[in-house]
């Protein structure tokens, strides 16, 4: 099974909280993750494209997985960083 997925990743835990809080209040994820991520993605609105089980790291995998279309994670800690992460397909 592969799904695609879109992230925005920053430094530091309180970041992403900000982040949560703003989509909370109907901010556009693409937009947030052009202006706030720390990954190259973050110029493609964090669009990581379509893959599948063991391409991404466990933590960061086990999430986007548990996801429904369009649904948004909580904060996912990874060794990159603090990630959001919104399941597109």
């Amino acid at each position: 099974m592969k799904i695609t997925a879109a992230h925005i990743l920053v430094d530091h835990e309180y970041e992403a909280k900000d982040i949560l809080k703003k989509l909370d209040e109907g901010a556009d994820f693409s937009k947030l993750a052009q202006d706030f991520s720390q990954c190259p993605s973050g110029k493609e609105g964090g669009n990581l494209g379509e893959f599948g089980k063991g391409m991404m790291v466990p933590s960061f995998e086990k999430a986007a997985f548990q996801l429904m279309p369009g649904e948004v994670s909580g904060i996912v800690r990874t060794q990159f960083g603090f990630h959001v992460i919104k399941r597109l397909k």
